[in-house]
C-alpha cells in the first residue's frame, strides 16, 4: 500500500472508491493529499496485507458506508469499519508498532543438499535456474520432488533450533546486516523488536506450513526477509546459534533474503494513542479485534490460499524450492559464514562504502 502516481495501487483503489461512495467529495477527488490520505504502514509490491489502517478527512454520515465501499472495492480489498478519531490524527505518525506475519514451508528447514546434479540447459520448462551474482555463469537444476515437499514434516530439534534462533531476534540490536544501504555506525540501523511468535506446523492443503509473528517499532527494507533467512539457514546448514550475534558486529556480510511471497503485514498497532483516547469521554480506540473473525477468514481466503496457490503451482519454479537450491549452491562460496563453528571467515566480510571503515551519511527512510 503507497502512493505511486501513475500506477494502480491498493491505496489508488481505496481513494477511487471512497470518491465513488460519497465518502470524499467531488472537490477533493483529484488528488488524495487534499484529503490528507496517509497509510499507517506502507507495504510493497508483493507484500500482503490483513489489516492496515488510512487516516483521512471523510465523510461519514452514511451509515452504510462501510457496505458501500466493499461493493466497488475488488474482493482481495475489504474495508472492515472506521473510528472519527481527534483532528491531528496522522496515521503513520500515530502508529507506534507494527506486526508482521511470515508464512513457509517447513521443508525450507529441512537438511542442506549439496552436490546436485547440474545442467549448462534447461531439460524441462521445470528446471531452475541457478546463476552467480554476476550473471556470468548459469546452470540448471530439476527440482526437488512435489511429493517429497508435500510429505515433509519437520522434527522436533529442527523446528526447535528455528525458533530458538527467531526469538535472539528480540531486543534491540543493530540491523545493519539485515538490510541495504545502512553503515553499522547508522544510528536507524538499530531497531527495538518487541516480541516474536513462532507457531507450531500446521498442514494446509497437504504441505506442513510455519507462521512466524514479527513485532516491532519500525522495520528496514528487506529486514524480515534477512533475518527470516539467517534463522532458517541457520537451521538447515546445521550451523551453530552463536553465528547469529555476530551478525550484529560491525563486520559486513551479504545475508540473502527469504522469498517475498510469504511476508504479510498483520496490523499496525496504536498503543499509545489508544490509551490516551480510553481516558477522553466519546473517543473511540482503534480496535482490529472487533473484526477478527472476518480478518481471520479473510486471511484465510485471500492470502494464505495465494501464497500457498503459487508456491504449489505446476508448472512455476517452486518459489521457495528455488531459493534454497540457489543457496544450496552458493553456500560454500558466497555463504561461508554458514558453517559448522559459526564463525564469520575474512573472506566472507564486504567491502563497501557501508563498512565500518567507511561509513556513509546517506540514509534511507
Amino acid at each position: 500500500m503507497q502512493a505511486n502516481p501513475g500506477t494502480v495501487t491498493i491505496e489508488s483503489v481505496l481513494f477511487d472508491a471512497l470518491c465513488k461512495t460519497g465518502a470524499v467529495s467531488t472537490s477533493n477527488a483529484i488528488d488524495p493529499k487534499k484529503v490528507q490520505l496517509m497509510r499507517a504502514a506502507r507495504t510493497d509490491k508483493g507484500v500482503h496485507a490483513s489489516c492496515n489502517l488510512v487516516s483521512l478527512k471523510m465523510i461519514c454520515q452514511d451509515e452504510k458506508i462501510v457496505e458501500k465501499l466493499n461493493a466497488v472495492l475488488p474482493q482481495q480489498i475489504r474495508v472492515w469499519g472506521y473510528v472519527e478519531t481527534q483532528r491531528n490524527f496522522h496515521a503513520k505518525n500515530k502508529c507506534d508498532s507494527r506486526i508482521y506475519e511470515y508464512l513457509m514451508p517447513s521443508y525450507a528447514l529441512k537438511q542442506l543438499e549439496p552436490n546436485k546434479e547440474w545442467t549448462v540447459e534447461p531439460q524441462s520448462d521445470k528446471d531452475i535456474q541457478i546463476a552467480t551474482e554476476d550473471r556470468t555463469l548459469t546452470r540448471y537444476m530439476k527440482p526437488t520432488n512435489s511429493i517429497k515437499l508435500l510429505a515433509y514434516r519437520v522434527d522436533q530439534d529442527r523446528f526447535s533450533k528455528f525458533k530458538q534462533a527467531m526469538h535472539m531476534f528480540k531486543g534491540t540490536h543493530n540491523f545493519h546486516n539485515y538490510t541495504i544501504a545502512r553503515s553499522f555506525k547508522d544510528q536507524a540501523a538499530n531497531r527495538f523488536i518487541i516480541d516474536i511468535n513462532v507457531d507450531d506446523p500446521v498442514i494446509i492443503e497437504g504441505m506442513e506450513w510455519i507462521s512466524v509473528k514479527l513485532h516491532g517499532q519500525s522495520f528496514m527494507l528487506h529486514q524480515i526477509r534477512k533475518m527470516i533467512s539467517m534463522a532458517m539457514l541457520c537451521t538447515r546448514t546445521g550451523t551453530p546459534l552463536t553465528l547469529l550475534p555476530k551478525t550484529f558486529d560491525s563486520a559486513k556480510i551479504n545475508i540473502p533474503k527469504a522469498p517475498a511471497l510469504g511476508l504479510l503485514l498483520d496490523r499496525p498497532i496504536f498503543k499509545l494513542y489508544n490509551n490516551r483516547m480510553q481516558s477522553i469521554e466519546h473517543r473511540k480506540i482503534i480496535d482490529f479485534d472487533q473484526y477478527k473473525n472476518a480478518i481471520e477468514t479473510f486471511k484465510k481466503e485471500s492470502i494464505y490460499s495465494k501464497i500457498i496457490e503459487q508456491e504449489s503451482q505446476e508448472k512455476v519454479w517452486v518459489l521457495f524450492d528455488t531459493f534454497l537450491m540457489t543457496i544450496d549452491s552458493h553456500v560454500e562460496k558466497d555463504y561461508k559464514f554458514f558453517n559448522k563453528d559459526g564463525i564469520i571467515p575474512e573472506d566472507s566480510i564486504l567491502s563497501t562504502k557501508y563498512s565500518v571503515s567507511n561509513p556513509s551519511p546517506n540514509t534511507l527512510d
